[in-house]
């Protein structure tokens, strides 16, 4: 698919290391063009390459409500849409709907409330749990890489669904099943998983695949999960939750963003 080799091309020339002097230039080029604030970053300088400013750690380590009944943001990003889970379907954005079951690859009740995350170029690129959270399986759906930005989820019916995505399903503090998202993006050069390093995302084989684990694995809240080498999305779903934020939000990774309830 074009989007897909596209994003390829990209990935190889954001993962080479040009010489020092040009490295700056194309680092300085890429904040200046998205506004990316560094502060809580290295400085610009100490970038060999173009992913790994895109995948640039945090200096300090963000503080959270540690509290098992609060749920937090999994990555700096902006709310695009939440609500209920209803009839099996889902918003991508308002006015357009798609099918729960077959971006998951299993429907889920009304009860699932549902949000999406968009991370845009600018962002800080990796996700975290948003709450505690017991690994059971992880679903690697193949797909086009298709860009997952505003205009692009009121042009294209059925985006998430036809893009690439890791679906990762695990218990959470209340033993509900949480279905958590990492949906590929054009340009996306990779998603990475942490714990998973099988899964291969954004390869000319393009072949879906799924890994099941006897003994759960564990990942506390506000662990780091994994990473994508340019902006995506994360999509959450989950049962008893009631929202702190609101669509149309910018949150940031560890902000409080809602609760479970009782």
């Amino acid at each position: 698919m074009l989007s897909n080799r596209i994003s390829r091309y990209f990935g190889k020339f954001a993962s080479h290391s040009f010489s020092p002097k040009i490295q700056k230039i194309i680092n300085s080029v890429y904040v200046k063009i998205f506004n990316i604030d560094l502060s809580e970053f290295e400085n610009i300088e100490s970038y060999p390459t173009l992913n790994a400013l895109f995948t640039r750690e945090l200096k300090v380590e963000r503080q959270f409500d540690k509290s098992p009944k609060t749920i937090i943001s999994p990555c700096d990003s902006l709310i695009m849409e939440q609500g209920f889970v209803q009839n099996n379907t889902a918003l991508q954005i308002k006015g357009m709907i798609y099918c729960v079951s077959e971006l998951l690859g299993e429907a889920l009740e009304n009860e699932y409330f549902y949000t999406n995350y968009y991370l845009s170029p600018r962002d800080y690129h990796r996700y975290h749990a948003h709450c505690d959270m017991w690994i059971e399986e992880v679903r690697y759906f193949a797909g086009e890489l298709l860009a997952v930005n505003r205009p692009s989820l009121l042009k294209n019916h059925n985006l998430f669904i036809r893009n690439e995505r890791v679906v990762i399903i695990a218990r959470d503090n209340k033993r509900n099943r949480v279905y958590y998202v990492a949906v590929g993006a054009l340009n996306v050069g990779q998603m990475v998983v942490n714990f998973e390093p099988r899964v291969q995302t954004n390869t000319q084989a393009n072949i879906s695949t799924s890994y099941t684990y006897s003994e759960p694995i564990f990942i506390a809240k506000g662990e780091e999960v994994g990473m994508f080498k340019m902006g995506s999305t994360i999509l959450v779903f989950q049962k008893d939750y009631t929202p702190f934020a609101h669509v149309g939000e910018k949150v940031r990774f560890g902000e409080s963003v809602g609760e479970f309830t009782d």
